[in-house]
């Protein structure tokens, strides 16, 4: 098992021995929440100069970085087989398969990771969010859900506007969070390509954490649940959702992310939200360590 690896964006992610740690805080203003392709690119390519090729799962921060969850899948690519392709299944209370016209963002990342030609398919589990719905249809990247490249596990949104499209096949909405983990189980369970497993834990209950966005319906054993139902399957993975406060000097970013509606965080409560985001870590890399990688 290889160790953990931090990219210390932000000083959320709490001590973990052993680990490799990447000092990135100087890149919080470019990186966060999003940034150009030029930006990234530089960012990729100097973290990959970085990295060992056999890597841990990734701690990142906040969920403002899990942009960063793109170069990490694409890493992959020079460890398959030719022509081999994985899945990639994600954790997240929000599609992140939106529009953004400026680069690439925290929201918009999953369009390009259904692009890549060794990606057959993206599951992206637990999307509560009204991103899905009808008022926010038209933000949606409709390429990859049309091409069948993307499939959306929902719950408490109204989809109905995918029929209309004929992509409602893409939109898999359930009752309650165990009916989606069981289904999603139950869609796995003969299958058996290699998975990049993300983890945003705004998927999780306020009740459980605290993250920088609106949250979801899930709670930890369900995560727990997938982790051991994919085992070995899972060849990379990464952890973002960790709660963290930054001020923009960027206008632009100061705009969207109020346009998002980012709660704000009492900075008398950063720590302990801290804490309890750091014992679920532990927790979650414990799962992980018994996969085979």
């Amino acid at each position: 098992m290889y160790n953990p690896v931090i990219l210390n964006f932000d000083d959320s992610v709490g001590k973990i021995e052993p680990s490799l740690q990447i000092n990135l805080t100087n890149y919080q203003e470019t990186i966060r929440f999003g940034c150009s392709f030029a930006r990234y690119n530089q960012l990729a390519a100097k973290l990959n100069a970085q990295l060992p090729k056999q890597i841990g799962t990734v701690l990142m921060g906040s969920g403002d970085y899990h942009h960063m969850s793109l170069m990490l899948i694409e890493r992959l690519k020079s460890q398959l087989k030719p022509k081999q392709q994985i899945q990639v299944v994600i954790f997240d209370n929000h599609p992140d398969n939106m529009r953004y016209l400026f680069g690439i963002h925290c929201g918009s990342w999953v369009s390009y990771a259904a692009k890549l030609p060794f990606v057959s398919h993206v599951h992206v589990i637990g999307i509560t969010s009204p991103d899905i719905g009808v008022f926010h249809a038209w933000e949606n990247r409709l390429s990859p859900l049309i091409k069948n490249k993307l499939t959306y596990w929902c719950m408490d949104v109204n989809v109905g506007w995918a029929k209309l499209l004929g992509i409602q096949n893409a939109f898999l909405k359930f009752e309650s969070p165990n009916d989606l983990i069981k289904s999603f189980i139950a869609e796995q369970y003969q299958d058996n390509s290699p998975v990049y497993l993300s983890i945003d834990k705004d998927v999780l209950s306020e009740e459980v954490v605290k993250t920088n966005w609106d949250q979801g319906k899930l709670k930890p054993y369900h995560l727990f649940d997938v982790i051991s139902a994919l085992n070995e399957r899972i060849i990379g993975s990464d952890i973002c959702g960790e709660i963290s406060s930054f001020k923009y000097a960027s206008r632009l970013k100061q705009f969207l992310s109020q346009l998002d509606d980012q709660p704000i965080i009492p900075e008398s409560l950063l720590k302990t939200y801290q804490s309890q985001q750091h014992e679920l870590n532990l927790e979650l890399l414990s799962c992980l360590s018994h996969t085979n990688r």
